[in-house]
């Protein structure tokens, strides 16, 4: 072979952001003037170069050439050793390429920066940032993170105490700022604060400064601004809505409430309370449900009620008959109907106006106490339907008639029911029938002689 290369040291250590040259014995041993190219193989083959690139020797003479060594300072050549090599190709004869190989120790360096998100806060009891450590070093660091004295107004803390960062990535480290004192009221305040990044070096290595970053905190009232006007308000809105009610609608709510309380009224309100007591003739319903093994026609029957005057009719028709011409009596009646699936429809009478005697229905009050399923009929007259509804539609139903239905003497006021469904009452047995209840008012007025 006509070729010899050689490298003066085969290990060698280069520092990131300087030029290491690392000579190279080149001798040419034929007969023949060669020139010689220079390629540098390996990791390290994009920052290094020969100089020069191309050489030429006459036969027997030996030069030397330098490998430059000019790793960058960043993170994309990370320290510690890598293998290279030399490849000598003689433009001649390609054949006899050399290789010398060595190794290249690439020099660890530290460089960390900090940035804190956001550069301020503001809020009325804490403020939150995160404090973003870049490691644009060639090595792993553990960062230790703290805050600087004389924030004593503000506290902060961060959620960890270190943060592990690899070469050219970065690290968030959340902390929080709170004030030392609660502010309820008041000017917002600023409190400035600085926390620190802090490189740990190990033995041997020089120590790096930390990192400051300086940032600031906005405390704000617990109450916001507009609180007290918003009260202040509210107080007039209620002292003129009360100023409304006593000056206007407090006097018509009384004088509605005196003119209610008629004559009428009250005899009305004693007939409906005598007819539901338990010894009074206007209500049958106790004996409808006293017979519980009987049929659903005669819990009709039973339930049938007769109208029942007040005590001040009852001594006015007392004094002679030429008394009740043309006279009128609050009346009220009920009724209770049970009916069984799959039976047909069960009827009860409420009340039959008697004869010489017109009753002006006014007031129908219809209760579905169990949630049964079916229809109810209300008749009045000669078999004309009030009232026509279907029981799963409510539970009480009223209706109040400002023209009166009249019923003439010898008229009828009924209650039909068709029952498809039992209901069931909230926290009682399912009952075996349907059973809906009738209540009605109105006033019995004796028709005129003449």
């Amino acid at each position: 072979m006509s070729l010899t290369a050689s490298l003066d040291a085969s290990s060698v250590s280069a520092a990131p952001g300087e030029e290491t040259a690392v000579p190279l014995q080149v001798r040419n041993s034929g007969a023949t003037v060669e020139e010689y190219r220079f390629e540098v193989v390996g990791a390290c083959a994009s920052w290094s170069a020969v100089e020069p690139a191309v050489l030429s020797l006459y036969p027997g003479d030996t030069r030397t050439v330098s490998l430059m060594l000019r790793p960058p300072r960043d993170a994309t050549v990370p320290a510690g050793e890598t293998p290279f090599g030399i490849r000598v190709v003689p433009t001649g004869e390609q054949g006899e390429t050399v290789v010398p190989e060595g190794r290249v120790t690439v020099l660890p360096f530290t460089a960390t920066t900090a940035e804190l998100v956001p550069r301020s806060s503001h809020g009325s009891r804490r403020g939150r940032h995160q404090l973003a450590v870049d490691n644009r070093g060639n090595t792993p660091v553990t960062v230790r993170l703290g805050a600087q004295p004389g924030t004593e107004l503000a506290r902060v803390a961060f959620d960890v105490a270190e943060l592990q960062v690899a070469p050219g990535h970065a690290e968030f480290g959340r902390l929080r700022v709170r004030p030392a004192k609660r502010m309820w009221r008041g000017t917002p305040v600023t409190h400035p604060f600085q926390v620190f990044a802090a490189t740990q070096v190990t033995e041997g290595e020089e120590p790096v400064a930390p990192v400051l970053v300086d940032g600031s905190y906005q405390q704000e009232p617990l109450l916001p601004r507009w609180l007290p006007r918003a009260l202040i308000t509210a107080a007039v809105l209620l002292i003129a809505l009360a100023g409304i009610w006593y000056a206007l609608l407090r006097p018509a709510v009384k004088s509605a409430a005196r003119e209610a309380v008629t004559p009428e009224a009250v005899r009305s309100a004693a007939a409906a309370d005598k007819s539901k007591a338990p010894d009074g003739g206007g209500t049958a319903g106790a004996g409808a449900d006293g017979g519980a093994g009987d049929t659903a026609g005669a819990d009709a029957g039973a339930g049938a009620s007769k109208p029942t005057p007040s005590p001040s009719a009852e001594a006015e028709a007392g004094t002679g008959a030429g008394a009740e011409d043309g006279a009128a009596t609050p009346t009220s009646a009920q009724v209770r109907v049970r009916d069984s699936v799959g039976g047909g429809t069960n009827a009860a009478t409420a009340l039959q106006v008697p004869k010489g005697h017109t009753f002006q229905l006014t007031d129908i009050v219809v209760q579905n106490p169990q949630g049964d399923a079916g229809t109810v009929v209300i008749s009045a007259g000669t078999n004309s339907s009030v009232l026509s509804l279907g029981l799963e539609n409510f539970r009480d139903s009223d209706y109040h008639f400002v023209t009166p239905i009249l019923v003439p003497a010898g008229g009828k006021v009924t209650m039909t029911i068709d029952c498809r469904k039992v209901g069931k009452p909230v926290g009682a047995r399912t009952p075996a029938r349907c059973s809906e209840s009738l209540f009605l008012g109105g006033t019995m007025r004796a028709d005129s002689a003449g």
